[in-house]
């Protein structure tokens, strides 16, 4: 069963040839039986997942379902769920059992679809690697010596093993499209304010987007509808129509355009992946999809600028784990600072520490004005940039990742190395836009990734290229060896 689609899970279980019970019960014991060495899951649902899966099938032979009902899905550990733990990857929330549900949570439990548990994560959202999860870091399933990408790791791996048919993420500077890349999985990062940011711990909030992974393009467009649209709980949740998106797929690609940047396509790019995407870009021209140059003039720009405004907001949205109302607290604490101090000392891990010191300094008085509101200003211009594009193109194409997943232990002690891991994504969220990574080949046994980048709310128009791209291909159904069975 973890071999099928989400359309043909949805068949099965509505002609009943298995029930969201067995379905659910398959989906736990492959969780049991491989995740001892994918470390993908912080926590497993076990029983809960079983109740839920029990009402599920209530619900269909009523015929009062939606076409997801009954479908197990995984959440990244970062979305709070009701009297289940939430640990956003970090030991400061590691004994957190939230009282209320998030919105996303919410509309998924709201059709009966199983938690099968929540995935692993880098500490608050903050990594590119997942190396930075006071759990010990998921692995990635083509190759368990390599990251699986992050923050959204363990969503991105649960998924390219199977074992869970889809997972939510949340993407702030990447963290959706570059482990769908590396683990060969298919990622959407919505527009922001597209899907409710209500009940995800926040990390910055000016960037942060929850969007989701699953096998292929057709696979994630019932679950962005669900999840996607208005949120009175989220003053920044937008206002706009949720079309129906599985309407858009089939729909003929002939006359429409891509841009290539062409500052995407530079030194930091691998040759082996650029000569990988070259392949792409033909399967997209066979389509009668026009190519044309863009120019995204302050590209190089997005990195700096990201790493201002990103530790800043962080700074900010972190100031509430001080150990008096909830969170990690210290040991007998001899007085006030010191219960701050070490509270805050021992349950924030060596990153998460860096980007609170550098968001602090950046807000100080003094360097206000030349650090955040510079990056501001920098952000406007990117956001330009793609406005200009969009006028002569429909959609941009561009890499994933500037390599494929590299080895543990490889990059973590360069923290700018590690950050350039994101250098073709953080602009995307700088202007707030939505994009989608797709499957596009193997280099050296390891996935590589690409993405399609569109105008504001032109997630079907992303999902209609992906899907007709994976009609003519089959990356999105490779399955890594160990897992086939």
């Amino acid at each position: 069963m973890h071999s099928l689609s989400i359309r043909e899970l949805a068949h099965g279980l509505k002609d009943k040839s298995f029930s969201s019970v067995e379905l659910t019960t398959h989906f736990l014991e492959r969780i049991q039986t491989h995740d001892k060495t994918l470390n993908g899951f912080i926590t497993v649902c076990e029983d809960e997942a079983l109740t839920q899966a029990k009402a599920a099938d209530d619900a269909i032979a009523s015929g009062n379902s939606h076409p997801l009902t009954g479908i197990p899905i995984a959440h990244k550990d970062i979305f709070c769920t009701k009297q289940i733990r939430t640990t956003c990857g970090s030991k400061m929330l590691s004994d957190f059992i939230p009282p209320y549900e998030s919105t996303v949570t919410q509309r998924c439990l709201e059709q009966h679809m199983p938690t099968l548990g929540k995935v692993n994560m880098d500490e608050f959202a903050m990594g590119s690697s997942n190396e930075t999860s006071f759990f010990g870091p998921a692995s990635n399933p083509w190759n368990l010596e390599h990251v699986p990408g992050g923050s959204s790791g363990g969503s991105a791996a649960s998924v390219a093993a199977r074992l869970t048919p889809f997972a939510t993420g949340t993407d702030t500077g990447g963290s959706v499209r570059q482990p769908a890349s590396f683990c060969g999985v298919t990622g959407i990062k919505p527009t922001y304010g597209r899907v409710s940011r209500w009940g995800m711990i926040a990390f910055a909030s000016s960037l942060d987007q929850a969007g989701l992974l699953a096998s292929s393009a057709e696979d994630c467009c019932d679950l962005l509808e669900l999840i996607a649209g208005h949120d009175s709980k989220d003053g920044t949740s937008s206002n706009a129509i949720v079309p129906h998106y599985a309407a858009h797929l089939d729909q003929p690609l002939k006359g429409q355009t891509l841009g290539l940047p062409k500052q995407f396509f530079n030194d930091h790019l691998n040759p082996e992946i650029k000569s990988l995407l070259d392949d792409v870009i033909k399967q997209f021209t066979s389509l009668g999809v026009e190519i044309k140059e863009v120019d995204l003039t302050h590209t190089d720009s997005a990195i700096p600028a990201y790493y201002v405004i990103a530790p800043a907001e962080c700074s900010s949205n972190l100031a509430r784990y001080d150990g008096v109302r909830f969170g990690h607290r210290c040991d007998k604490p001899q007085d006030l600072e010191d219960l701050y101090k070490r509270s805050r000392a021992e349950g924030f891990g060596e990153e998460v520490k860096r980007r609170i010191l550098m968001g602090t300094y950046t807000l100080c008085t003094g360097y206000y004005d030349a650090y955040y509101r510079q990056a501001q200003r920098i952000r406007h211009l990117i956001q330009q940039d793609f406005l200009n594009a969009f006028k002569e193109v429909d959609l941009i194409f561009a890499p994933s990742t500037p390599t494929t997943a590299f080895r543990f232990n490889e990059k973590n002690q360069d923290p700018l190395s590690m950050y350039l891991s994101d250098i073709y994504t953080i602009s995307v969220n700088l202007a707030g836009l939505p994009a989608i990574s797709l499957p596009g080949g193997f280099s050296h046994h390891m996935p590589v990734g690409f993405q399609l980048i569109g105008p504001g709310f032109s997630e079907a128009k992303l999902l209609n290229f992906g899907h007709q791209f994976q009609q003519l291909t089959d990356w999105h159904q490779q399955i890594p060896e160990a897992y086939v069975n």
